[in-house]
């Protein structure tokens, strides 16, 4: 559909409803583990882009979203300690530090708290994750052929990722272990 001079009309989205905010909290948690905070944020990009198009203020649909966020938490479709337990054993199996694992729930909205217990509950240890993100990454005992030259950015590297020095030291210029399948 097109107006007089040939542009293209856009359809006006239809007005935020809590129906509306509630169906979009399912169709997003069908797709994906989300914390509380990280659910209200989407929401709350989703009428913002919606009272955008509409002319309206997305300020007065905030309540119904928090409706939304807290419906969600009661029926158990959200946990933010379940999810943080999660999200710690995913990706300290791919060889996140503590320090990345933590940065990431918080920008996630996960409070300090849960976080520190999830990492605190967790079974893989720093080593063992910092292990796992060489042999990813293939540096150290991992990298193929000659590894003295590149053992400053292979220290470099596992610093970037959050490994304490002392943990980063002790795999890059450590031997490879020859039980774990490479």
């Amino acid at each position: 559909m097109t107006d007089g001079d040939g542009k293209p009309v856009r359809k006006v989205p239809r007005k935020v409803t809590p129906a509306y905010l509630q169906r979009a909290a399912m169709a997003y948690l069908e797709r994906y583990s989300s914390s509380a905070e990280n659910l209200r944020r989407v929401l709350r990009r989703k009428v913002e882009k919606r009272c955008r198009l509409r002319g309206e203020d997305p300020a007065e649909f905030h309540e119904a979203i928090d409706e939304v966020v807290a419906k969600s938490l009661r029926s158990g479709l959200i946990d933010d300690t379940r999810y943080a337990q999660a999200r710690v054993a995913t990706l300290r199996r791919r060889g996140g530090s503590a320090r990345a694992i933590g940065a990431k729930l918080a920008a996630k909205g996960v409070d300090r708290s849960t976080i520190a217990e999830a990492l605190e509950g967790e079974e893989g240890d720093e080593e063992s994750a910092a292990r796992a993100f060489a042999r990813r990454r293939k540096l150290g005992p991992y990298r193929p052929g000659e590894r003295t030259p590149y053992r400053d950015k292979d220290l470099a590297a596992m610093a970037r990722a959050g490994f304490r020095f002392d943990v980063a030291r002790g795999i890059v210029d450590g031997e490879r272990d020859e039980d774990i399948p490479h």
